[in-house]
């Protein structure tokens, strides 16, 4: 499972609370893996200088089709401009085509934390899926799936 390991853009500060979020990818076809992974390079590229990242890694499995990314924030403010920028925004949009489905799932932590556990963010993420299946995938509670 090829790993971007926890990279620290700006340090938190100590004791702070900061805004977590994880995220689960799968895209529709093999095909599509490579311009996907290529894609989130890009992103993570931005992500290393982005205001208000205290961290991020991505995991890729590229066999399953499947990418996780997890990253901590100094509020949602950040994260959202972050989404908001360029490239990641474009790159995004141009992906949507090729998605099968996406998980997001956001809570707090203090800095105290960082990094975060990879075990925790995928218990969550599948807790997440399976509140987002109950639901009939509608976002709900600061979460989404498509």
């Amino acid at each position: 499972m090829p790993t971007l390991p926890w990279t620290t853009p700006n340090p938190a500060p100590p004791h702070a609370t900061v805004h977590v979020m994880a995220s689960r990818f799968e895209v529709r076809s093999l095909r599509d893996v490579p311009r996907f992974f290529l894609k989130s390079l890009a992103a993570w590229r931005q992500v290393t200088s982005a205001p208000g990242a205290y961290g991020a890694s991505l995991v890729a499995r590229p066999l399953k089709r499947t990418f996780y990314t997890l990253s901590a924030w100094q509020d949602r403010d950040a994260l959202y401009a972050y989404a908001r920028a360029e490239p990641h925004r474009s790159i995004m949009k141009g992906l949507g085509p090729t998605m099968r489905g996406s998980t997001f799932t956001f809570w707090q932590a203090t800095a105290d934390d960082l990094p975060l556990a990879w075990e925790d963010a995928m218990r969550r993420l599948a807790d997440q899926a399976e509140r987002d299946a109950a639901q009939g995938d509608a976002p709900k509670g600061g979460a989404a799936s498509n």
